[in-house]
């Protein structure tokens, strides 16, 4: 059974963040440790964007952090961790308990932490990198381990951030998943 089928029938058709029923999709939570349906949440599309574009954050739709922060399920309880934590809201933060690894694992993105402490991606012109931004490299660069060169020009989609190095990507380039440096990428 697919994803989204155990995702609905997990969630009751609904947002597992507010409760809507209209344009769900898949949220897959980063880093993955397995994947699957124990990483992944069946919410709105309007929160997708608001959790992959923290500049629209819109207060009011984040209301209904007050009753999903109690679900009986992982992934639900580390979403409404992060967001509550971006929205610094340590009184409900302070009424949450998870474990030492399921906090962990909710941390790994930088949420709760000072400005002064996160990681933060730059390309070679200072821009400051996202999760799932496009960036184009500048340069050639030979691949560690095989017999790849990454050609100048070549666009990386979707890329995937380092959280323990601020000077490193992930991304695919021809089918081959690569550790690419930011100084040798601009974003598109």
């Amino acid at each position: 059974m697919s994803i989204e089928r155990e995702l609905n029938k997990r969630s009751g058709g609904k947002c597992e963040l507010s409760g809507v029923t209209e344009d769900l999709k898949v949220y897959q939570i980063l880093p993955t440790r397995k994947g699957g349906l124990d990483e992944s949440v069946l919410i709105n599309a309007t929160l997708i964007d608001q959790i992959e574009n923290p500049e629209k954050m819109d207060i009011n739709l984040w209301r209904c952090l007050n009753d999903s922060m109690w679900s009986e399920h992982l992934p639900v309880q580390i979403v409404s961790w992060r967001m509550l934590s971006r929205l610094r809201n340590q009184e409900l933060l302070d009424q949450m308990y998870l474990d030492e690894d399921d906090l962990a694992w909710a941390q790994a993105t930088g949420e709760g932490e000072e400005d002064d402490n996160k990681i933060i991606h730059r390309d070679s012109n200072g821009v400051i990198l996202e999760h799932g931004d496009s960036v184009v490299l500048i340069k050639d660069l030979k691949v560690k381990g095989s017999s790849m060169v990454a050609k100048q020009g070549t666009a990386v989609r979707n890329i995937r951030l380092d959280h323990e190095n601020a000077e490193y990507i992930e991304g695919k380039v021809d089918g081959q998943q690569i550790v690419i440096i930011t100084q040798y990428v601009k974003k598109i």
